[in-house]
């Protein structure tokens, strides 16, 4: 049994990720409001889980950060220690309401980046061995005109966890990036898909086989392209000419 704490616990891909990991662990949701997780508890306790609780998180409040980590560590029975965290909150915004009005960009900015980075830096100090998981995004790998607010808070982000996988090389805690294509999901909810599109089932699918690739042996850090092909089809991004690119959609 081990200690697994999802922050996001409200969205798509993290209850994906908290179905696969239930059984035989003891997990802690922390999401912004505590209204309506009933469900998604019951869910969880039924999948396997030991026990499941729950912690009000505001991602917001970066000087919080650690205190939460903390709480979370205390709700988990004696003896037991948190082994994987999932960072999996976020905000797409609204691109067009961004460009013109700044406080939106800057909320866009702190809670995809700023307070990513923060709970990134919290968890990698606190935890002594076991998994992180972070979000990247395809949005990232070439910021387009159609979404560039988002798409640079993704650039820093997984800029960020390159080097910050690099610092927890060779020891016992590891850091996987993940960096899916287009999420159909709550969150894209009438948006229209892009090339290489996939569901949280097959996000969360790729983050536990990697958690889970590592038993019995030193955690790895690594990558993952969601699907696998995105890959190919981000190198070629690199190879579009810039006025073409810039009428690319999001």
């Amino acid at each position: 049994m081990a200690g697994v704490l999802i922050l996001g616990g409200r969205s798509d891909i993290a209850g994906e990720i908290a179905l696969r990991l239930a059984p035989g662990n003891e997990l802690v949701l922390a999401a912004r409001g505590l209204q309506g997780l009933d469900e998604r508890v019951a869910t969880l306790r039924a999948a396997g889980a030991t026990e499941v609780h729950t912690l009000d998180f505001d991602a917001t409040q970066v000087e919080k950060h650690r205190d939460l980590v903390h709480a979370a560590q205390r709700c988990l029975s004696e003896g037991e220690e948190l082994k994987t965290a999932v960072v999996a909150f976020g905000i797409l915004g609204e691109q067009e309401r961004a460009e013109h009005d700044e406080a939106h960009a800057f909320d866009i900015a702190l809670v995809d980046y700023a307070a990513q980075v923060s709970m990134l830096t919290v968890l990698a100090d606190e935890m002594k061995s076991g998994h992180i998981v972070a979000f990247s995004s395809i949005a990232g790998w070439r910021a387009r005109r159609a979404n560039y607010v988002y798409g640079s808070t993704k650039a820093g982000l997984d800029a960020f966890c390159q080097g910050l996988a690099d610092r927890l090389h060779g020891g016992p805690l590891a850091l996987i990036t993940a960096r899916p294509g287009f999420v159909i999901g709550s969150m894209t909810t009438g948006m229209k898909q892009a090339p290489l599109s996939v569901t949280p089932d097959v996000v969360a699918d790729a983050v536990v086989d990697s958690i889970t690739a590592d038993e019995g042996r030193m955690p790895r850090s690594r990558t993952l392209w969601i699907p696998r092909a995105l890959q190919a089809l981000a190198w070629v991004m690199r190879l579009v000419p810039r006025p073409i690119w810039r009428h690319m959609p999001r």
